[in-house]
């Protein structure tokens, strides 16, 4: 299926704009700044956490799934920029940023959305399985965030229960694949509607604050049949004086 997958990708060839994945970098970026300020970081603590936070998905792509050579970062500088635009940013605005975070919000979506083709693309080109190429996208999506609650000693949001952030790409992920495997659309329009279903469904999560919910046991046991198995008397023995 991969291999079919690769001939479907060749036949227009998919590269985002250098200003789109600036774009998308800006915005992630963001987010580390706003952590680390929050925090009295300095600006090479802003920077840094920054950098980690807009990068950090594709710096584990290309170094831990990919590996075909330095990661992308390091063979395009045009994308520092991006990271710079975010800590002045984030300094100047703070207040403002501060108070808007559902704007923020959507404009995250936008990136969720081209970083999780970003890396899908290039696992499918790199003749990953798919899901493993799934994997990756998602990675690419999400790997920043989760990199920028470690570095700050925080337990990743990713972890926890909250609005649909990793389904949504997962979701737009896999549409793209299920679209290339029928050859329905050309692959430009496939990516295209993958991308605004991720970004659709990241803000209808923002607007009608769809969450998931914490795993619970499939069976519970009662007190009583616990403390049987136990060989402990159960409350209800104690009360009764047995």
């Amino acid at each position: 299926m991969i291999d079919q997958l690769q001939v479907y990708i060749r036949e227009e060839p998919l590269r985002f704009p250098q200003s789109v994945e600036l774009i998308a970098m800006l915005l992630f970026s963001l987010s580390g700044v706003i952590a680390a300020m929050r925090r009295g970081y300095d600006a090479v603590g802003v920077f840094i956490l920054a950098l980690v936070t807009g990068a950090g998905g594709g710096l584990i792509r290309d170094g831990l799934f990919l590996q075909q050579g330095p990661p992308a970062l390091t063979q395009n500088w045009r994308l520092l920029p991006g990271v710079v635009g975010a800590c002045v940013v984030g300094w100047i605005l703070h207040g403002w940023i501060e108070r808007w975070q559902k704007a923020i919000a959507v404009f995250d979506a936008v990136g969720l959305g081209i970083f999780s083709m970003v890396g899908l693309l290039k696992a499918i080109e790199a003749g990953l399985t798919v899901p493993a190429s799934l994997l990756v996208g998602v990675v690419n999506a999400v790997g920043g965030g989760l990199l920028r609650d470690l570095f700050t000693g925080e337990e990743p949001l990713l972890f926890k229960p909250g609005q649909f952030y990793v389904l949504a790409a997962c979701v737009g992920c896999a549409l793209f694949v299920c679209l290339a495997y029928k050859s329905a659309l050309s692959p430009r329009h496939a990516e295209r509607i993958s991308m605004a279903t991720i970004f659709g469904l990241r803000i209808l999560a923002i607007i009608f604050n769809w969450r998931t919910t914490p795993l619970q046991p499939w069976f519970k046991i009662s007190p009583t049949a616990e403390a049987i198995a136990s060989g402990q008397p159960s409350g209800e023995d104690r009360q009764k004086g047995l």
